[in-house]
């Protein structure tokens, strides 16, 4: 296959991450997860003591205590600080509740958006995430953009925490992704939005294999 980039944005609990993971297996590429660069920084912050609303310490904090990524054998990305592996750390509930708080600020997402586009030039991708069709790979192959009900997404969320042994309340869960989708969408600098040329898919009551086909079909049709 030649080199292709593929785009998969959308809300909070879509499925990104479980759908490119499958979508970047078959297709045999890198599987890129955004989101979980900046659950690093907000897992550093919180390991520091950085406060979330600092932007120029949360930029000196990545430039003094960088992340590193590393290809795994399932074909995604593990993510590692001071030589050990953090990923099962960024899945927490106090990590969740401050990725979107950081997200906004614009030095921050510079340098992963840079990060983000170094491994689309050095690789063929999945990338998942809020801005990728729009801003960090404008220029993809294939663009997604993947949303579900808010009802679907935050029984998937209590479902992924519940199942980390993470106890969380529903209405709780419910109200934290409204407010995160509404900071993403309502932010200066890239806000989450379908690309003009992304292909919506709506993932409410599929399964996981349903959306997957859609979006190698997709892949099929314009890169044949």
């Amino acid at each position: 296959m030649p080199h292709i980039n593929i785009a998969i944005d959308g809300p909070a609990g879509a499925g990104k991450s479980t759908v490119a993971k499958e979508v970047a297996r078959q297709l045999g590429l890198l599987y890129v997860d955004t989101g979980a660069m900046y659950r690093g920084v907000a897992w550093l912050a919180l390991n520091y003591g950085v406060s979330p609303e600092d932007e120029e310490a949360l930029v000196q904090l990545l430039e003094k205590h960088p992340l590193c990524f590393e290809r795994n054998g399932q074909g995604g990305l593990d993510i590692y600080h001071n030589n050990i592996c953090i990923n099962a750390e960024l899945r927490r509930p106090d990590v969740s509740s401050l990725v979107s708080q950081l997200s906004v600020y614009p030095k921050v997402r510079a340098i992963l958006t840079r990060w983000q586009q170094e491994f689309a030039r050095n690789h063929s991708v999945v990338m998942d995430g809020r801005d990728v069709g729009t801003v960090v790979l404008p220029h993809a192959d294939v663009k997604v953009y993947l949303t579900a009900s808010l009802e679907e997404r935050t029984r998937r969320r209590a479902e992924e925490f519940q199942a980390k042994g993470f106890d969380v309340s529903v209405d709780e869960l419910r109200r934290s992704i409204e407010e995160r989708d509404h900071r993403d969408s309502s932010r200066s600098v890239a806000p989450l939005k379908p690309a003009d040329d992304a292909h919506c898919i709506d993932s409410t009551g599929k399964p996981v294999q349903q959306v997957v086909e859609e979006i190698l079909a997709l892949v099929e049709r314009i890169c044949r």
